[in-house]
């Protein structure tokens, strides 16, 4: 069955096509392009930033696995300041609030690259599914070095942008590339998973026995991501406009390549060496922003700024209220700014 997620007044047709199968990339593809629409007219901060001018382009690629890969850019009129490539969170995608995310940067002069991953949304995959954190890694740094060779953005400052698992991956592509990033900017980044998102330790152990043979089965034990990350009552509303988020239980070999990914980013703080950017909300209970403040403390940069918003939820830009979110981007802008050679 699909998410079954009910909206008043729209036709009986366009609700059968969000109650498919989403573990199929084209039913998932189906929704999104007939429901595309009625997202972006949500009324949501982000839906609100001026886009006129901007030059946006969505294509698929098949990637060296064989996979085709959905990706989205946002340039503004301007040659690009710099070009920030976007890394999403589970469940998520590069559509949706991410797009107006990426509306912002471009706004400001920023060009922005994202892509779904294999696995997630508009890419091909088995819905939900990483059976190798490291390979996932891999298929991002495939794709966004081919984009960083094209000739209009080689010789761009190029800068990693990750949201909560897209953290730990951008991490994951600098210990990969050492030397390849002008910088990054981690939001509430899953450095480690909050200890009351974590089954207790017997559970997990069965669980990683029952890997073995049913690796994509959704049986790990989670609380609702939604109620726990945003904070604005009404914006968590919201989030059910997200149709082809994956919504269910995390399947168990995601999980656990989760949970190894997140201990490995863990021990190899002080390995962390580009310029960092790290926000987090100090009343994050999804991804832990005391190991935020461990990475801050530990990592070798010289060039490294934190700031923790009191009050704050785990979804920093999607899940604030107004005034939170603005300002979060004024910090992004202003720090993607002083590190932009003019």
């Amino acid at each position: 069955m699909g998410n079954q997620m009910k909206f008043p007044g729209i036709s009986e047709e366009l609700q059968n096509i969000l109650d498919a199968d989403m573990d199929n990339v084209e039913a998932r593809r189906r929704a999104r392009e007939a429901f595309k629409d009625i997202q972006l007219s949500i009324d949501h901060i982000l839906f609100k930033v001026p886009h006129a001018g901007l030059k946006m382009q969505e294509y698929y690629e098949v990637n060296s696995r064989g996979l085709e890969i959905f990706s989205k850019s946002w340039l503004p009129e301007t040659r690009p300041k710099a070009v920030v490539y976007f890394c999403h969170g589970y469940g998520d995608t590069c559509t949706f609030l991410a797009e107006g995310i990426a509306r912002k940067l471009a706004s400001f002069g920023y060009g922005v690259v994202a892509m779904d991953y294999p696995g997630f949304e508009l890419s091909e995959g088995l819905h939900g599914y990483i059976p190798s954190f490291d390979k996932l890694v891999d298929d991002i740094i495939e794709h966004y070095w081919k984009v960083k060779e094209k000739p209009e953005f080689r010789n761009l400052p190029s800068f990693l942008f990750g949201e909560s698992m897209g953290g730990a991956i951008a991490l994951k592509v600098h210990q990969k590339q050492p030397n390849a990033w002008n910088g990054a900017v981690l939001v509430a980044p899953m450095c480690k998973i909050a200890d009351n998102m974590v089954p207790p330790r017997l559970v997990t152990q069965i669980l990683i026995g029952v890997a073995k043979f049913l690796p994509t089965q959704k049986l790990v034990p989670t609380q609702d991501l939604g109620e726990l990350a945003v904070r604005d009552e009404k914006k968590r509303k919201m989030m059910t406009y997200n149709i082809i988020s994956y919504k269910h239980k995390p399947r168990l070999q995601t999980a656990l390549e989760l949970l190894k990914a997140t201990k490995e980013i863990e021990r190899l703080l002080e390995k962390v060496s580009l310029p960092l950017l790290i926000l987090h909300g100090k009343s994050d209970i999804v991804t832990d922003p005391s190991v935020s403040k461990a990475l801050y403390e530990r990592s070798s940069s010289s060039d490294k700024k934190l700031i923790l918003y009191e009050d704050a939820y785990h979804a920093l830009l999607e899940g604030e209220p107004d005034d939170m979110i603005l300002r979060v981007f004024g910090d992004i802008i202003s720090w993607l700014d002083e590190h932009t050679v003019s």
